[in-house]
């Protein structure tokens, strides 16, 4: 590798690592704005979303132009696909954290409706998941990857249990029809951040061992499967 290759290398991995850094916050933000019922605070998050969008762009051309002039192969090559991918699920990820804070905006209007669920384990489920994903890529360690993938399962398990407590409230208690449907969002948007720090660890995997796992059932690190 030429010593100007390495460089853009280690300035994309620098970028990337602190565009995490600014979505994990947004998510925290969104998810504290939520458990606060904060419109102020969920309309910071709001206004923020433009930073992201900025930088997610920023480094899709970054990655363009080190394909253009150096064009990277092996290893090399499948990070610069893996930082694509990976910063595609990063804007998403701020987007989820935003329509967080957009429900967050109109449930402080509306009259509180209490339902039997914790949303707040649910939120810091998926923010551990996201954590660790990006761990994960920091430290090129597909057996947190795989882990990440495994723990996608349970938040999913956990929208599934919303719906059925919201639909139930909806039928016992109709007035409130919209406070339900706003709280039936949070749900699906936090659902949504799990998945995609799934689609971030299944692309770590890709970029350590060279594996596409998507879709796939039952994986294991290269070193766990059969002989």
């Amino acid at each position: 590798m030429s010593r100007h290759l390495l460089n853009e290398i280690e300035k994309l991995k620098t970028r990337i690592l602190d565009l995490s850094t600014v979505v994990e916050e947004a998510v925290f933000r969104a998810v504290t704005a939520f458990q606060e019922r904060d419109a102020a605070a969920a309309q910071a998050v709001v206004d923020a979303d433009t930073e992201i969008d900025l930088a997610e762009v920023d480094i899709e051309e970054e990655c363009q132009k080190i394909l253009a002039l150096h064009q990277p192969v092996a290893h090399d090559l499948r990070f610069i696909i893996a930082i694509l991918k990976i910063n595609a699920e990063l804007e998403r990820i701020g987007d989820a954290a935003v329509n967080i804070a957009e429900r967050v905006n109109l449930l402080a209007h509306e009259e509180q409706v209490r339902i039997p669920f914790d949303f707040l384990g649910m939120a810091r489920k998926a923010q551990d998941m996201l954590r660790e994903s990006l761990e994960a890529l920091i430290k090129l360690d597909s057996r947190r990857a795989v882990q990440v993938i495994k723990e996608d399962d349970q938040v999913d398990q956990m929208n599934g249990q919303v719906y059925s407590i919201i639909e139930e409230g909806i039928r016992n208690d109709p007035a409130h029809v919209e406070s339900y449907i706003h709280l039936l969002g949070v749900s699906r948007h936090i659902e949504r951040i799990a998945d995609h720090a799934s689609n971030i660890a299944e692309d770590v995997i890709y970029l350590v061992e060279g594996r596409i796992v998507r879709h796939r059932t039952g994986i294991c690190t290269n070193d766990e499967m059969p002989k």
